[in-house]
């Protein structure tokens, strides 16, 4: 079977120090031939490469995320474009708007988001996408640059939305949230988006699914993200990993599976 990848994982958190070599090998004893390592910070964002150098199965997004568009400056866009030019690294991110924790000024975070997506563009690189409480300025400014192709990282918008960032040509990330048993508006969201626009995330340590909630998250339980696709769109299990699989590599242009070994 074609292996999974997971293609929103925070290794960097310093909640893997002491087992990452053991999490990774987990990893690839469940199944899953990939992990995207996203940044989240300039600091992050080195030891996503750094881990992607250390890793074969690792790759990196570098990027600054909402909470800390505060910390937007000239030497956070200087780190992050030289970094932006490893060979592992597949995109920028993550960059986005949180109006739900306010972490940051929302016109700092507007800037930022536009800045970013502005620095992918002149790369030519994707952008992984964080929106929470955002949904109609997180629109409004992934409008402003339809040459840029964006994945919405653990989606939690309407369909008819997600209908809209369809035919802009865009993808969704979906995780352990969907897996919960509180989840059922989601998942009739999941149903209705094509699994030709779905990938499969962990965003470990966080968000881990049914039936392990409550302990730290790891890329080895993406599977169960791929069993409750399958579920939820009446395919096999093959299927869903087939497909995200392929939307995956297409939208980070990665290697074939073949190539890469």
């Amino acid at each position: 079977m074609v292996g999974m990848i997971d293609s929103h994982a925070h290794l960097n958190d310093p909640r893997f120090r002491a087992d990452l070599s053991d999490v990774v090998e987990r990893a690839q004893e469940a199944g899953v031939a990939a992990i995207i390592n996203v940044g989240y910070d300039l600091p992050s964002s080195q030891c996503a490469v750094k881990l992607a150098e250390r890793f074969e199965s690792l790759w990196a997004v570098v990027g600054l995320h909402p909470h800390d568009a505060k910390l937007w400056d000239e030497e956070v866009q200087r780190g992050l474009l030289e970094l932006a030019g490893h060979p592992k690294v597949l995109a920028i991110g993550e960059a986005g708007l949180d109006y739900y924790y306010d972490n940051s000024p929302r016109d700092e975070q507007r800037a930022v988001f536009r800045a970013q997506l502005a620095l992918a563009e002149e790369l030519g690189l994707p952008v992984v996408v964080h929106s929470r409480e955002a949904a109609k300025d997180t629109l409004d400014i992934l409008s402003e640059y339809p040459q840029v192709p964006c994945l919405l990282h653990c989606y939690s918008g309407s369909l008819e939305m997600a209908r809209d960032y369809m035919q802009m040509g865009h993808y969704f990330s979906f995780g352990g949230p969907i897996t919960f048993q509180n989840a059922s508006r989601l998942r009739s969201v999941v149903e209705g988006i094509p699994l030709e626009h779905i990938l499969l995330e962990t965003d470990c340590p966080y968000l881990t699914p049914h039936p392990h909630r409550g302990k730290r998250n790891e890329p080895a339980y993406v599977g169960l993200i791929a069993q409750k696709l399958a579920e939820i769109h009446g395919v096999s299990v093959e299927e869903v990993v087939r497909v995200t699989s392929e939307n995956t590599r297409k939208f980070f242009r990665m290697p074939d599976e073949e190539d890469s070994r």
